[in-house]
């Protein structure tokens, strides 16, 4: 049914989704790297779970779903996905300054990719700014004065010439290869949880819901002991005795 959705609002079905695309759902739209994202997501609330205690209910319960459907999308692979994991090391390898800024040092190409480890995880965090057309920008009527602009581009020029750019350096980042549409598929199969941008959404959820939980130290006592029976209610077979006879 989920795929049947996902292919009504599609045109042309084709090897690849296309990203932004209708997915079938009202509001919710193709996600251009799924695989890589749920990785990051799973591999931060995994890192934030261990904060718990071992002997907490809910850390047991959400690392062990967590851990169960990281391996599902680690285990899906994209088509050429370890000659982009090859050449990726070797970008981090050769120029480790551009990915790691330390504390007062120079941040390469205004921090544009950042590394970080998430559960033994390195990952690379890209910023991509927002494009601007200046004809969609509404003109608010005030002009620049003649000097002023001429200034402008004097001050510009001059910190041109002082700053020659050799503590800046840019480097080509190459987003992991995009999985096919069958796989796809069969990540919402085996995860189960409808299209996997659902699965995205509840990854998300749970990673606030992490912090929340901490911040409440539900691994602790109630402050009032619920009393004798409180929640007999909602056991198992608390209102049929046995099996039911069937009507004659």
């Amino acid at each position: 049914m989920r795929s049947t959705a996902r292919l009504l609002a599609t045109v042309k079905p084709s090897r690849y989704l296309t990203p932004g695309n209708p997915t079938g759902l009202t509001g919710l739209f193709t996600h251009p790297l799924p695989r890589p994202t749920l990785i990051y997501i799973y591999s931060q609330t995994l890192d934030k779970l261990r904060a718990f205690p071992e002997h907490s209910a809910y850390r047991a319960a959400t690392e062990a779903l967590t851990a169960h459907r990281l391996r599902i999308v680690e285990g899906i692979r994209p088509p050429g996905y370890e000659e982009w994991s090859a050449q990726a090391r070797k970008l981090l390898a050769e120029h480790p300054e551009v990915f790691n800024t330390p504390p007062g040092g120079v941040s390469h190409d205004n921090e544009k990719h950042v590394k970080s480890v998430h559960d033994g995880r390195s990952f690379v965090r890209s910023v991509v700014p927002p494009r601007v057309d200046d004809r969609t920008i509404e003109w608010d009527g005030e002009e620049v004065p003649l000097e002023q602009e001429q200034g402008s581009r004097a001050n510009f020029e001059a910190l041109a010439g002082e700053r020659p750019g050799s503590d800046e350096k840019t480097v080509e980042w190459v987003q992991e290869p995009a999985l096919e549409a069958t796989q796809v598929e069969e990540l919402e199969r085996q995860i189960g949880g409808g299209l996997i941008e659902e699965v995205i959404q509840v990854a998300e959820g749970e990673l606030k819901l992490v912090d929340e939980m901490f911040q409440a130290k539900v691994w602790e006592e109630l402050e009032e002991k619920p009393k004798d029976g409180q929640w007999q209610y909602f056991a198992r077979d608390q209102h049929t005795s046995g099996t039911q006879e069937p009507p004659s």
